[in-house]
């Protein structure tokens, strides 16, 4: 093990945070929504009802990927037959068409090289939000309602 290895590993884990961005009815489906949280700036897409977060910057030339195209994977084993899958799971970015998996932030065209970070979503109810302990900068806690719960 390297100098700089047993460094990485010596670092003491931070605990991840977590923060209240948005109630679920904000995102329609196939839609996204652009977050800023502890200065970085966050879109959240509503995949069939899973919402999946990237990095909103595109690692090529720093385009907004909220304002991308939400695509399917388009596949094809033999000349001249293709077939879509993985319906709304890519973003395409605006400026230069490069595609980004919204599970992984990895990109389609170079996977082991390019990506974005991808964050954890979850939906919890207002309920469970009122006991904490999360960060709600913008939100008043409703416990009828339902929220993304962001974690960095």
């Amino acid at each position: 093990m390297t100098s700089a290895q047993a460094e990485v590993k010596a670092r003491p884990k931070r605990e991840a945070s977590r923060h209240v961005v948005a109630r679920v009815d904000e995102i329609a489906e196939g839609k996204s929504k652009l977050v800023n949280v502890e200065g970085r700036a966050i879109a959240i897409f509503n995949v069939k009802g899973e919402y999946l977060a990237i990095a909103n910057r595109c690692p090529h030339e720093g385009a907004d990927l909220c304002r991308g195209s939400v695509v399917p994977l388009i596949e094809s084993d033999t000349p001249g037959v293709v077939r879509l899958s993985r319906h709304g799971e890519l973003v395409r970015c605006p400026w230069h068409g490069w595609e980004f998996d919204l599970r992984t932030g990895k990109s389609w065209c170079d996977p082991s090289r390019t990506r974005v970070k991808s964050y954890d979503v979850k939906v919890e109810r207002g309920a469970a939000l009122v006991e904490g302990p999360y960060q709600t900068e913008v939100y008043k806690i409703s416990v009828e309602d339902e929220y993304l719960v962001l974690e960095l």
